[in-house]
């Protein structure tokens, strides 16, 4: 197949939108995590500012203890709480490119199966078996992409169970600590 000069600036164009785009859907899950680091920086200072007022203001040993103990099981919940913010910026940036990048593997698919059936048809006479096992070799390309991207959604919410079985044990764990700690 021959392409002109005006198919290559196309595809170039082409190309150059896409990685723009990709890039900007980058740039947006990397301000995503700064807004988000940005909030709990000033939520971790307030609450620095809070604690130390109270810790100032205790009586005895037994309310310093108390303090203590009601300030560590939010931290582990806050922790785990950051830890999925963090993960769903992660999950959804890349849920994104996937989907760009699925996007642009079903164009450039489509354009491989059409040249194939192009040189298909202009094949000259007497070579069916090449002309067959072409498209055998694409026809197996194809399934092994599509058994390639289902392996990577099922990894990808295997992951996603594990994260959130992961965090649940977490919290519940905090909880049962402070529970533990307060009865004491």
């Amino acid at each position: 197949m021959n392409f002109t000069n005006e198919q290559f600036v196309a595809a170039q164009k082409a190309n150059l939108e896409t990685l723009f785009g990709l890039t900007n859907k980058a740039f947006e899950g990397v301000e995503k995590l700064v807004e988000l680091n940005m909030q709990v920086a000033k939520t971790a200072m307030a609450e620095a500012a809070e604690a130390a007022m109270a810790a100032i203001s205790v009586k005895d040993a037994q309310e310093l203890l108390t303090l203590q103990a009601s300030l560590l099981q939010p931290s582990a919940e806050k922790a785990a709480a950051y830890s999925r913010h963090v993960y769903d910026i992660f999950a959804a940036t890349n849920a994104e490119l996937s989907a760009a990048a699925e996007q642009q593997a079903a164009d450039v698919q489509k354009k491989l199966l059409a040249s194939v059936d192009t040189a298909v048809k202009n094949a000259p006479a007497g070579t069916e078996s090449a002309v067959a096992l072409v498209k055998s070799a694409v026809a197996a390309a194809n399934n092994a992409f599509e058994s390639v991207q289902k392996a990577a959604k099922q990894a990808a919410e295997v992951a996603e169970s594990n994260f959130q079985a992961m965090t649940s044990t977490a919290v519940k764990a905090s909880q049962a600590a402070g529970k533990a700690k307060r009865a004491a």
